[in-house]
């Protein structure tokens, strides 16, 4: 396997004496984070570009785009005989690291609902993580798919992670985490966008460098050419602080040339207010003298009715749709009082003393209560004549286990003449 060079360093050496600070400013005000901080940058503003399409190659290299400076602006077109449909299909997935590689890999090959799509906008993609056998998730799937594919680094993570992926046997080798944009298709003015973080991500127990981002690719799809945009939003931060993140994603696309847009991802809709665990508790209790059951029901599946209500009305606003682009009201991430697993990871940040109270909320509706978090938007896009959008779950690998903590939602889109 190719290493992507713009990617490599040797900042764990100095792993030991970040994980020290216990917030971004005292580590920022160091002497040693100033010694690093060029390399931290390099790595953090970084986009790896591949084009691994059998059809559609055109080269096979790395690109390093800063931002929305020097972003990749070759002049790309697939033959003009690539394909006779109008219809595009789409596929947006956190895949949760990608630590079920084989797993997600055979799903993404033969499975019914995911197979053969035109672009996959996923999120949680790692590199040289030890919870994900130090795969370079991205490039691997691209490969094994055969497809063309941008990967957008988002944090450099100082430690194996937190839950269960403390315990994993081994090291990181990279410490990159990150998103990513495939496509059958050559992809160009491919670039990504910062977005601020919703809390201190040196606070805590999982301590890592960056922030999230935006990554933007425009598709030369022989149906006519749209922009594709990967997006996932702050879990642990307010509900304002996921409008914001948004904002920032569409002012952004403003300033672009007009194509047709599709933007999906992990929008951690969750409803709560999570930047710290009081927050997140006083978010809870508010939910139970609401009633459990009528928030389960009506605001969980449904975050823009009311919770969430502001980043789904800028979404509106600016003259993109999600309505009609979502299976509306079904759940993409499960929450099951008897994993143990989803129990361990939430003791990370939830006081013990609050689970017996989380486990009485949970039974009085059966023990599972499902949230829609993963969405899709967009402009100058229609849902694909004789189609509807698709939740896909129940992934599992051949041994049983899920591939994912989150759902897939697909969609088959054409483009709307202008």
């Amino acid at each position: 396997m190719k290493n992507p060079v713009i990617l490599d360093h040797d900042l764990q050496h100095s792993f030991p004496d970040l994980l020290k600070f216990e917030s971004t400013m005292e580590m920022e005000s160091s002497e040693i984070y100033h010694r690093i901080k060029p390399e931290v940058e390099r790595i953090l503003y970084a986009v790896v570009q591949e084009d691994l399409s059998e059809s559609f190659a055109v080269a096979d290299g790395l690109s390093l785009a800063g931002e929305t400076r020097g972003a990749t602006n070759i002049d790309l077109q697939p033959p003009a005989n690539a394909g006779g449909s109008d219809k595009i299909c789409a596929l947006a997935w956190n895949i949760e690291r990608g630590s079920r590689f084989e797993g997600i890999i055979e799903s993404l090959k033969n499975h019914d609902g995911l197979k053969d799509k035109d672009v996959l906008l996923l999120t949680e993609l790692d590199y040289g993580m030890a919870r994900s056998e130090n795969r370079f998730v991205a490039q691997e799937l691209a490969r094994e798919l055969k497809l063309n594919y941008a990967f957008a680094p988002v944090y450099i993570a100082l430690q194996k992670g937190s839950g269960v992926e403390s315990q994993m046997e081994g090291e990181n080798t990279k410490s990159i985490h990150g998103l990513a944009l495939f496509s059958k298709y050559p992809m160009k003015n491919v670039h990504a966008i910062p977005l601020p973080n919703g809390k201190d991500k040196m606070w805590g127990k999982e301590k890592r460098l960056g922030h999230l981002r935006a990554l933007f690719a425009d598709i030369a799809h022989p149906a006519g050419e749209f922009r594709a945009v990967t997006i996932h939003l702050d879990a642990h931060c307010s509900r304002a602080h996921r409008h914001l993140q948004m904002k920032i994603i569409l002012d952004h696309l403003d300033t672009l040339s007009r194509l047709p847009a599709l933007i999906g991802g992990d929008w951690n809709t969750t409803t709560f207010n999570a930047q710290n665990a009081t927050r997140a508790i006083l978010s809870y209790w508010r939910r139970v003298l609401m009633g459990v059951k009528n928030v389960v029901k009506n605001h969980y599946p449904y975050p823009d009715r009311y919770f969430e209500r502001l980043l789904f009305n800028e979404i509106e606003s600016r003259g993109y749709d999600y309505k009609n682009l979502n299976e509306t009201g079904v759940g993409t991430i499960h929450y099951d009082v008897e994993s143990v697993e989803t129990n361990t990871n939430l003791r990370d940040w939830v006081p013990e003393w609050c689970m017996p109270f989380i486990f009485w909320a949970a039974r009085r509706v059966g023990g599972r209560v499902s949230g829609r978090l993963d969405w899709f938007a967009g402009k100058d896009i229609a849902i694909a004549p004789g189609t509807k959008p698709r939740t896909i779950g129940n992934l599992t690998d051949h041994e049983g286990i899920r591939l994912s903590d989150h759902d897939a939602i697909t969609l088959d889109f054409t483009l709307s003449k202008r």
